[in-house]
């Protein structure tokens, strides 16, 4: 069997290595990366004199048909074809011969799955940014439909003080738009091409690095090759930032999974964004939110186990390196996919948002406001809470409405006792960035200019 590097050994390799080391079964997704970095390589060859412009035809010839045989199904791969490049370097000698052969003069795997791998990372981070982007929107938009409805807000998972709707479902908008600046400054690093690093040491042969950098819509080309062949903080950085973006899915889950409960009641699932039991047939079952949970955990074993593999490296390539894609395309796939369901899932669930009042319109929701009230009279902070905490337990211990204890205390007036009517504590959140609606109108008109600033950077 005929590898790219047989020429050193006396006999071929065993079948073990080969399963063993084979990395083609999912480094085919390069195809259209490693295609692309071998024509750039070819126009940089025939710069450097290495191939004429008749042998420059030839190989770019080869390379289309061999992208188009990829493309249609009919490229027959080899037990020989390790991975992505051998497999195309193989095809492309066939078809075009010595210059095929050519094709990788002062070129190594290297440098040449760091290309591969950068272009792929940088077109994938762009695309689950534009994929979160549609996830805020539909935030955005079901904000707008909730107007001035409110629920409790929790901490703990304890009911703390009311918020409107709008406000809790730009929270995690807020998250999300992180998540999308995350991953495009994480391009902007990964936006360097490593194409003429070689193996370690660069070539005795004069490429052209810079020129093969702007031929594949790179920025800027390497500046150490020791550097280039072995920097992976680049998908470190992606792995981190996707399984961010899995996180706060998770949440969004998190919260849809005890809204749509019988307990809480705050949201009911719509049937084509829900499953079902095989025994129980009452049974809506909120499987997106649950598997956004779910396969957070998988994210964050894609992170930490490529962590793990990058901490004790030497410089500058070892064959550890081959287990960076894995993780980084299961993590892309999943952050996708997920994104892509939990659209759908929020822009169909109904809020029952009389539900969500009437658990928002205990009066203890208004408590701080009580307190606060005293402060705004004079009281310090702590002896309000004080106050207002006595008057909370003794409402809870004898069973008596808040409301007349508070018109019963001495600290009090009786116009103080409208603090606690429904729907008054979410009026009263009126700082910026509260929960309140005029504050609330307000972010929306900051989220929709986010949303707009963000586009514009994915489209640019």
């Amino acid at each position: 069997m005929s590898t790219l590097w047989h020429g050193r050994f006396e006999s071929g390799p065993a079948d073990e290595l080969l399963a063993y080391t084979a990395s083609l079964p999912f480094d085919q997704r390069l195809a259209p990366d490693d295609i692309a970095g071998s024509r750039a390589h070819v126009r940089g060859l025939v710069r450097a004199g290495v191939l004429t412009d008749a042998e420059r035809d030839a190989a770019l010839g080869a390379l289309d048909q061999v992208e188009a045989e990829l493309a249609d199904g009919s490229f027959a791969f080899l037990p020989s074809d390790e991975d992505i490049h051998t497999a195309v370097e193989r095809r492309v000698t066939e078809l075009a011969g010595a210059p095929g052969a050519k094709l990788h003069t002062g070129r190594s795997r290297n440098d040449q799955i760091a290309t591969d791998l950068r272009l792929y990372a940088k077109r994938m981070l762009v695309d689950v940014a534009a994929r979160i982007l549609v996830l805020e929107e539909v935030l955005l938009q079901r904000a707008v439909e909730a107007g001035d409805s409110y629920l409790p807000g929790y901490t703990h998972l304890q009911r703390a003080q009311p918020v409107t709707l709008a406000h809790h479902l730009l929270a995690h908008g807020w998250a999300l738009t992180r998540d999308v600046d995350r991953l495009l400054d994480c391009r902007r690093r990964t936006d360097v091409s490593p194409l003429g690093a070689g193996a370690l040491a660069g070539s005795s042969i004069p490429l052209d690095p810079d020129g093969v950098a702007s031929d594949l819509g790179f920025a800027a080309r390497f500046e150490n090759s020791l550097d280039a062949v072995s920097d992976r903080d680049f998908v470190a950085e992606a792995l981190f930032a996707l399984t961010m973006v899995g996180l706060h899915l998770s949440r969004i889950g998190e919260e849809v999974v005890l809204w749509t409960t019988d307990e809480f009641g705050f949201a009911r699932l719509d049937a084509a964004f829900s499953t079902g039991s095989s025994m129980l047939p009452q049974k809506k079952n909120p499987d997106i939110a649950e598997l956004a949970r779910g396969k957070a955990g998988r994210l964050i074993g894609d992170l930490t186990g490529l962590l793990a593999t990058l901490k004790g490296l030497p410089l500058a390539y070892n064959r550890d390196l081959q287990e960076d894609k894995e993780p980084l395309f299961d993590a892309a796939d999943q952050v996708s996919l997920g994104l892509s369901a939990m659209r759908g899932l929020m822009a169909t669930l109904r809020f029952d948002i009389e539900r969500m009042q009437a658990a928002a319109d205990s009066p203890y929701g208004a408590a701080t406001d009580l307190a606060e009230q005293l402060v705004r009279t004079g009281t310090p902070f702590r002896d309000a809470h004080a106050i207002v905490g006595t008057l909370v337990r003794e409402a809870l211990d004898r069973g008596t409405p808040l409301v007349d204890l508070v018109l019963a205390h001495p600290a009090f007036v009786a116009d103080d006792s409208a603090l606690l009517a429904p729907g008054a504590a979410v009026q009263n959140r009126t700082t910026p960035g509260g929960a309140g609606p005029a504050a609330v109108a307000v972010q929306l008109g900051r989220f929709r200019s986010q949303l707009e600033a963000d586009r514009r950077r994915i489209d640019g």
